[in-house]
Parts: C-alpha cells; structure tokens; sequence
C-alpha cells in the first residue's frame, strides 16, 4: 500500500460516521483464525477494524452482483442511443430499504 492509498483510506475512514449500534458475530474457528491471521500481518487494525472493513467490502460486493431485472420504462439513452430500462429486481429495492434503515438508525 502506498502513502497516497493510505492516507485516502484514513481520510475515507475518518469521514464515516460509526453507527452505535454493536453487532455480536459468532465466526466459525476458520474465520476466527483468518481475522487473526490479518490482525498479525496488520497490527495497526484491531480485528473489530479488519472485521468491519470486510463486512462493508463484502456488502459493496454483493450489491454490485444483485441482478438486474429489466422493466418496461426506459430511464435513460446509453452513448449510442440505445435505450436504458428501468431496473425493477432487487437492486432498487435494497436501496430504498438502505435508505429507510438510515434515517431510523441516525435517529
């Protein structure tokens, strides 16, 4: 990792709010010693830190593979021209309920 990555990622880190809420999770002995093996390598990061940047990686990537499911209503025109439907899967629907969960656990 370069000083330039990370200093971005402590400037990202330092930019995002911690929710209060606690989280207890129960890894399987497999896992447990993955956590631990990164917490080695990684001294800086506790494993609360290693554990949650995963989980946030994790969650980024499992959006991005939600499938899309094409609706009838064109949103958009792509470069070409070529019209651009609507995603009507599980994609906005996951967003919408992100959004709902937000606003309740900033209150």
């Amino acid at each position: 990792m370069s000083i330039k990555t990370l200093a971005q990622d402590w400037q990202r880190h330092a930019s995002a709010p911690l929710s209060s809420n606690e989280y207890t999770v129960h890894p399987t002995l497999e896992t447990a010693a993955r956590l631990h093996a990164l917490a080695e390598m990684y001294p800086g990061r506790t494993i609360e830190q290693i554990t949650t940047e995963l989980l946030a990686a994790a969650l980024e990537d499992f959006e991005q593979h939600l499938p899309y499911q094409q609706g009838e209503r064109v949103i958009a025109e792509d470069d070409r021209g070529d019209p651009i439907y609507e995603d009507i899967g599980d994609t906005p629907r996951f967003h919408e309920l992100c959004k709902q969960q937000l606003l309740r656990l900033q209150k």
